[in-house]
């Protein structure tokens, strides 16, 4: 059957609505979130390999990014210079991911307002409505409760995790 035969047979069956092109014609915005960005600022960023971080920017930095540690404990992590906080780094940076406690965010966020980030990307587990709100009117993009190891696994690693 020829597609335009099941769009129009999808929409007989929901109702009237087309339904569009099939999903894995439409790249989602996460895969095009890691495809475009290449710069990321952890904050929250451990110095103890059995956090998961620390995890997630290993594997991060094996990938191709960048990785710009962010901790006000920390001198050097990975061999990068470790920033006290955002506004300490003098370069550039895409994406800002946070590993710390959801009341802890709203400043991150003002900070990566403020440093031009293009994203915000709060750890598994991590939502702040208020914070998430305030980053989308400034136009960066958000992404919340969602593991950016996990989703570049899925998308971009032929095992997968």
């Amino acid at each position: 059957m020829a597609l335009p035969e099941v769009a129009e047979r999808l929409a007989s069956v929901n109702g009237g609505v087309a339904c569009g092109p099939p999903k894995s014609a439409v790249p989602d915005r996460i895969t095009a979130i890691l495809q475009t960005y290449k710069t990321v600022a952890v904050v929250g960023l451990s110095p103890k390999p059995s956090r998961p971080s620390y995890g997630v920017a290993a594997y991060l930095r094996s990938h191709g990014y960048r990785v710009i540690p962010v901790n006000p404990n920390a001198d050097t992590l990975f061999n990068e210079r470790c920033y006290a906080s955002l506004e300490g780094i003098p370069e550039p940076v895409d994406i800002v991911v946070i590993f710390r406690r959801p009341e802890d965010v709203p400043p991150v966020v003002a900070s990566a307002i403020v440093k031009g980030a293009k994203v915000i990307w709060m750890q598994e587990g991590i939502v702040n409505e208020e914070a998430a709100r305030a980053a989308r009117e400034a136009g960066l993009e958000v992404v919340q409760d969602r593991c950016i190891l996990k989703e570049h696994a899925k998308r971009f690693v032929a095992e997968g995790i």
